[in-house]
């Protein structure tokens, strides 16, 4: 098939980016003509308050990926569309309502013969906005299928739309793939906060978590900020664990990247709420259990007991309780030894054929 995804990818970074990419590297493995249209200019500064791209890329970039979508070029839009038009199937890599205006003028230049797919990362964002479902009822009305990534996802997606709805697993797209597993299985009483720091994934439910477990657990806090910062200080002062909180705001590159897991027993995932998330897939490919909620896909990716333990969201109390049954004698050793990097062959496979399959 002639397939061109439309989404960002490098120098755009983050979980969309890497996605993004290697979706283009797996169809073409598997036969297929595709093109990345990916952007010159993707958000406002104001709409996207973290550090947009980066200077190396995370991963292998695709060879075939063309720069030319603007946020401040309408017309650009349409052009694109029209240029897509020879194509069998076009994959719109939704990440946020933000991006439907352009995707609608993608989706007028197009026409109707070329089959288009709605690739839903999130239907609706975590954090709302009052046009976020208006947006996304205008896009995914226009489309011929919809793939989503979670069972509640597609019935959140069925609720704005008619076009048809396909559920598969997200498979692993991580930007240091097969990571060498760390041998050192030394009990470092430390643990790890990894990614974007937004209110859904709970970072201040960890902290008071942190401050209830046990008293010589010190975390680290690693990644952008998207607000909030002074706040966490406050709470951090508040809850007496200035000495055990080391936060490192700011993007980090994927060079620090196995430098922080190498550090921690484990890596905690507080979630509210989540769809599926990549981070437990990274942290099994450095060798580390994960502590996180039962939120998205957690429950089905960490195997409570064996890699991981699962604990209710949004809950200080039933967060502690994990923290201090994660550090009862021999457990950090025990769920270490459970850790298994997951291959994401048959996944990826599947997820293929679910995309095709909602063209079709």
């Amino acid at each position: 098939m002639r397939i061109s995804i439309v989404g960002p990818a490098f120098p755009y970074k983050g979980g969309g980016a890497h996605h993004t990419t290697e979706l283009a590297h797996r169809f073409a493995a598997a036969g297929h003509d595709v093109v990345i249209e990916s952007w010159r200019a993707q958000y406002p500064g104001f709409l996207y308050p973290g550090q947009q791209t980066i200077s190396e890329p995370e991963g292998e970039p695709f060879p075939a990926t063309r720069r030319v979508l603007d946020w401040r070029r309408p017309d650009g839009w349409f052009r694109t569309g029209r240029a897509l038009r020879d194509r069998d199937l076009v994959v719109l890599a939704v990440l946020s309502p933000v991006q439907v205006p352009a995707y609608l003028g993608i989706l007028r230049g197009v026409g109707r013969r070329t089959r288009v797919v709605a690739l839903c990362h999130n239907v609706l964002p975590h954090e709302r906005k009052t046009y976020d479902v208006p947006l996304m009822k205008a896009l995914l009305r226009r489309v011929d299928g919809v793939l989503v990534h979670t069972a509640a996802q597609a019935e959140l997606a069925r609720g704005l739309t008619g076009s048809p709805v396909r559920v598969a697993e997200m498979p692993a797209h991580l930007p240091v793939p097969h990571a060498a597993r760390a041998d050192d299985a030394r009990v470092r009483r430390r643990l790890l906060f990894f990614g974007i720091v937004r209110p859904y994934k709970g970072l201040d439910v960890l902290l008071r978590a942190l401050a209830k477990g046990p008293d010589d657990v010190a975390l680290t806090v690693a990644g952008e900020f998207w607000g909030g910062l002074d706040d966490t200080r406050a709470l951090i002062t508040e809850l007496g664990l200035d000495g055990r909180v080391d936060l490192r705001p700011g993007y980090v590159p994927a060079a620090d990247v196995p430098g922080l897991f190498a550090d921690a027993d484990a890596l905690v995932l507080p979630y509210r709420t989540a769809t599926a998330s990549q981070n437990v897939w990274m942290a099994y490919e450095y060798g580390i259990p994960v502590i996180a909620t039962d939120v998205g896909g957690f429950a089905s990716q960490v195997r409570d007991g064996v890699d991981g333990l699962v604990c209710a969201p949004d809950d200080v109390a039933s967060l502690a309780d994990a923290l201090t049954r994660f550090y009862a004698d021999g457990t950090p050793e025990r769920l270490r030894s459970g850790v298994r990097p997951v291959d994401h062959t048959p996944v990826w496979d599947a997820y293929l054929d679910e995309l095709t399959g909602a063209a079709r």
